[in-house]
């Protein structure tokens, strides 16, 4: 059985709809085993033997829209991409905080990967890298003024469309450690 994390796209956990409970529900209906929940935004992790990701994501998300109108995006990372990219640690030295805010933001499986990266489009974000592996851009944004988005993810977003979610450093080592467990 190969471990797995679904990292959900437009997830509201004020949404009764969006609960922890009623997407691990999907989840155990699809037949996934040791399904769990990591926090409250749309990180489902699982287990299965099926080893076509695309297939995984499609399944996933049709089963979300048909049982709980959820039409976001699923991306699906095995537990040794997400272990390699926390190991290869990109953010050296830098603790996540307002200033500091490491995020890692996420591409649909067959996605275009970028063929150089982009110049810094916001004063408040600096890229770190692109990991291709994992299919995912490493930033650190400044995010000491509450309710301002750095242009690097409207940029995003305009790229890639909505094919791609972000979650913060701190998730991405919270959703390995509970595949882990």
């Amino acid at each position: 059985m190969k471990r797995y994390a679904a990292l959900l796209r437009g997830i509201a956990p004020s949404n009764p709809n969006m609960s922890n409970e009623k997407l691990r529900g999907v989840f155990d209906g699809l037949g996934f085993e040791q399904v769990a929940s990591v926090l409250a935004s749309g990180n489902i992790v699982f287990r299965s033997a099926e080893t076509d990701v695309s297939d995984l994501e499609d399944r996933i998300q049709l089963a979300l829209n048909a049982e709980l109108g959820i039409p976001g995006g699923t991306i699906i990372r095995s537990h040794e991409e997400l272990r390699a990219l926390l190991d290869t640690d990109p953010f050296p030295g830098l603790t996540h905080g307002r200033g500091t805010y490491l995020v890692a933001t996420f591409l649909k499986d067959g996605a275009k990967a970028p063929t150089k990266l982009p110049d810094q489009p916001d004063p408040r974000t600096r890229i770190v890298g692109y990991d291709k592996a994992c299919r995912a851009f490493l930033a650190v944004i400044d995010n000491s003024e509450p309710g301002k988005t750095p242009d690097f993810m409207s940029w995003l977003e305009k790229t890639y469309g909505k094919n791609i979610t972000t979650r913060t450093w701190l998730t991405v080592q919270r959703v390995v450690k509970k595949m882990e467990a």
